[in-house]
């Protein structure tokens, strides 16, 4: 599977979300094109979820605009979003994946051959009958994963896709992440986790209280970042 990157740049520019009296994105201006993964990293409340959610579509803005490929208020055909608790289907793991096929419109006389692709892509072929809520957390995250994938996503968003998972499981998802760059899908994605930042981020994007404090190459941010809030949160110290 290769997607095309219709859909990039995706470009927030002066874009803001507020709940009420509360400020969850202030005024984001932030241009993120094709490439390797690009990581969003920040304390919690930074807005992370939020600006996922707010480029998927899902999620209104209060103010400013975001396009794609140069387009606003594009349908979100093209982009694919994996949660944190990703919801499991009460039916079996190929029924997960040929609903997910039919909701990207892929022909049914296709499904058959991309159902198994999927299964051997998350290593699940033996897999495929049991019902998907018995799978553990990490092979439900695996699911979840080629679910996304079913509908040729040109950008896939991640909110911190390994939270809870242990080593094994972390990597596994880690290597379908990388597995997915490479057939030019433009990650995007959360973490807490400043390891798996380095490993896997082509760009980094720090947010604190809504804002994008510090965005450019994963190298010079970690070797060399620029802000005194990037330096006290890679330091490991609490950015207040």
């Amino acid at each position: 599977m290769r997607a095309p990157e219709s859909e990039l740049p995706l470009i927030f520019e002066d874009a803001s979300v507020r709940a009420d009296t509360l400020t969850i994105l202030d005024r984001i201006t932030l241009s993120i094109g094709a490439g390797p993964p690009t990581v969003l990293i920040g304390p919690n409340g930074s807005g992370k979820t939020t600006l996922l959610k707010a480029a998927m579509g899902v999620i209104a803005l209060s103010r400013g605009r975001i396009s794609w490929g140069g387009r606003e208020n594009v349908p979100p055909l093209r982009r694919a979003f994996v949660f944190q608790r990703p919801m499991m289907l009460r039916r079996s793991v190929i029924a997960n994946l040929n609903y997910a096929l039919r909701a990207g419109r892929i022909p049914k006389n296709e499904r058959s051959v991309r159902v198994t692709e999927l299964l051997n892509m998350i290593d699940l072929q033996a897999l495929g009958e049991r019902p998907a809520r018995r799978l553990s957390s990490g092979e439900q995250q695996r699911l979840a994963f080629a679910r996304a994938l079913a509908r040729d996503p040109a950008i896939l968003f991640l909110d911190e896709p390994t939270a809870n998972l242990d080593p094994a499981a972390t990597k596994a998802i880690e290597d379908l992440i990388s597995a997915a760059s490479s057939r030019r899908i433009k990650i995007v994605m959360s973490t807490h986790n400043l390891g798996q930042a380095r490993r896997l981020a082509g760009e980094i994007v720090l947010l604190h209280r809504g804002r994008v404090i510090e965005n450019g190459p994963a190298s010079p941010f970690f070797n060399s970042p620029r802000t005194p809030e990037a330096q006290t949160f890679l330091s490991g110290e609490l950015l207040v």
